[in-house]
């Protein structure tokens, strides 16, 4: 059961790793065809349907012409915590 969830612990801190990376990686302007676009790219489709659960529950953030998007930071902060409970037990 313990490598169960040592496993599953480690699963979450890379989801984690990659919402933070992509988090990052979208204040930049990123030109398509480049590299760093490739792994936003595959950031963005790996981190998406996890994330998009969160929009309708944190509004945008206006500031100016540009809004800063929340709901990376509550899907990660869920995470955190289920990590921390998993290992806990």
């Amino acid at each position: 059961m313990r490598l169960i969830l040592g496993i599953i612990e480690i699963a979450l801190s890379i989801y984690i790793l990659m919402i933070f990376i992509r988090f990052v990686l979208s204040w930049f302007p990123l030109r398509s065809g480049t590299p760093m676009y490739r792994v936003y790219d595959v950031l963005y489709d790996a981190t998406e349907p996890y994330l998009r659960l969160f929009r309708p529950l944190v509004p945008l953030v206006r500031m100016g012409n540009a809004a800063l998007d929340l709901s990376a930071m509550l899907g990660l902060l869920v995470l955190i915590v289920v990590s921390m409970i998993i290992g806990a037990l």
